[in-house]
């Protein structure tokens, strides 16, 4: 299954990815709907994109006790039955990562729906700190990078020695 997957150093903080999602979802610009979320950590100085997990087992999904929230089958992301939605926010409490909301002027939960499979933030980033790829994709993409941060260790001691 494919997601959005963060590289959080080399994102610049521009936060054009959350006006890229208002804009796709809302069709006007701001942040405030955005299903995408940039932190800034300011003792540090960086930013950190926040996406949906898309969780196997949604906790937010399986909150919902009006059944308005399910698991499309064709992208995986998990999308919402406006019509059965009541605003009552558990699925917000439900997120453990804290990316479910409640749009600031329907009431209605927002929850990343990957833009059926095409995520505008993801097209938005100047930068590439957002990937869309399957969930194995970063964690392959870590191991790579240690191991051959291991290797050039291992060639420089050599060198030394």
């Amino acid at each position: 299954m494919k997601r959005i997957l963060v590289q959080p150093a080399i994102c610049s903080g521009c936060r054009a990815c959350e006006i890229a999602c208002v804009a796709r979802h809302d069709g006007r610009f701001g942040v405030a709907a955005a299903r995408i979320r940039v932190t800034k950590v300011e003792r540090l100085g960086v930013d950190h994109p926040h996406v949906c997990r898309q969780c196997r087992r949604a906790p937010c999904a399986a909150a919902c006790p009006a059944d308005a929230l399910y698991r499309d089958a064709a992208t995986g992301a998990i999308l919402l039955r406006p019509e059965d939605c009541i605003g009552c926010g558990t699925c917000v409490d439900a997120c453990p990562f804290g990316m479910a909301a409640l749009h600031p002027e329907t009431g209605l939960a927002i929850i990343c729906d990957l833009c059926g499979g095409d995520p505008a933030c993801v097209k938005r980033c100047a930068t590439g700190a957002l990937m869309y790829a399957d969930a194995g994709a970063g964690a392959r993409a870590k191991r790579e990078r240690l191991a051959m941060e291991a290797m050039e260790a291992a060639e420089r001691g050599r060198a030394d020695g």
